[in-house]
């Protein structure tokens, strides 16, 4: 593939907008679609041409980018509005949802029956990420499909190639693992240091730089303290993301103790606090609520 191509990009919310704004910038030719059409339009000041459906817009194009909320919502995409049917011969399909790793082979290969490429490339990075262009895309598939998409994928961050279909999903799940239970930990941190007397804010800042130190402190952290619970990720998709990785978990017959446990407390927050599209560091509200004393 030359540096520049031809991209079909479906799904242009919080996260897609900005990556598909990065292929732009790169000087791609990027045609879009969302399923809230003025998502899709408001990519028109930057270059991207808007399409009406999913099979106007991958019809020509080299690339076809999914990023959507679940592998239902992808499967629908592909087969049920017409993108596989529209695709040219040879297309690469590269989806950068987070699914199950189960699904992702499903669909390589449904779409390798259908004479297409599949990359399963979910991301980690979050909308300031996507922004930057510095996402970690953990990239599942055949070594030659990832290498012929690498110019593309390299406008939107770091890829890593880490293994055969359905390991890009494996991958983000592990990821989302680490997120999660981090999350924990910062929450249960800070609300210690505030119920114990301690300022918050201050005790963030003072282990900064220690053992303790990571990117959940930093941003996630920051947020608890000011109580800004605005979704960079909603907590609705982290409840997704951590039955997709207990799933994953029985399939491959190993028990995850502390994934269970982030799991029932998002679940939790989600549909017994009303939280489902705050932010996921809101599981701190989680936490406040199983600390009221009883009345």
């Amino acid at each position: 593939m030359s540096d520049k191509a031809i991209i079909a990009f479906l799904g242009t919310g919080l996260m897609g907008a900005p990556m598909a704004r990065r292929l732009l910038a790169a000087g791609h030719e990027v045609v879009v679609w969302n399923r809230t059409a003025a998502k899709a339009q408001a990519l028109a000041g930057d270059g991207a041409r808007v399409a009406a459906s999913p099979a106007e817009a991958v019809a020509g194009a080299d690339i076809v980018i999914t990023i959507v909320s679940d592998g239902a919502a992808v499967t629908d995409l592909y087969f049920a509005q017409g993108a596989v049917e529209a695709a040219r011969p040879g297309a690469i399909f590269i989806d950068m949802s987070s699914i199950q790793p189960s699904v992702a082979r499903d669909l390589a290969a449904r779409l390798g029956e259908a004479g297409l490429h599949a990359i399963d490339a979910p991301v980690s990075g979050g909308t300031p990420g996507a922004e930057a262009g510095t996402l970690a895309i953990m990239a599942g598939g055949e070594a030659a499909d990832i290498e012929h998409a690498r110019p593309v994928l390299e406008a939107m961050g770091r890829v890593t190639r880490v293994g055969p279909h359905g390991a890009g999903q494996l991958a983000k799940l592990c990821n989302q693992a680490i997120v999660a239970i981090t999350i924990g930990a910062v929450s249960e941190a800070l609300f210690l240091a505030e119920k114990g007397g301690a300022d918050p804010a201050a005790v963030r800042d003072a282990i900064r730089g220690g053992f303790a130190e990571s990117r959940i402190l930093d941003l996630h952290g920051a947020r608890i303290v000011a109580r800004d619970w605005s979704p960079g990720g909603p907590s609705t998709l982290q409840l997704k993301d951590l039955d997709n990785v207990l799933a994953a978990a029985s399939e491959a017959g190993v028990d995850l103790p502390l994934s269970r446990q982030m799991r029932e407390r998002y679940h939790a927050l989600v549909h017994d606090l009303g939280g489902a599209e705050l932010d996921h560091s809101a599981l701190y509200l989680e936490l406040e609520a199983r600390n009221l004393s009883p009345t």
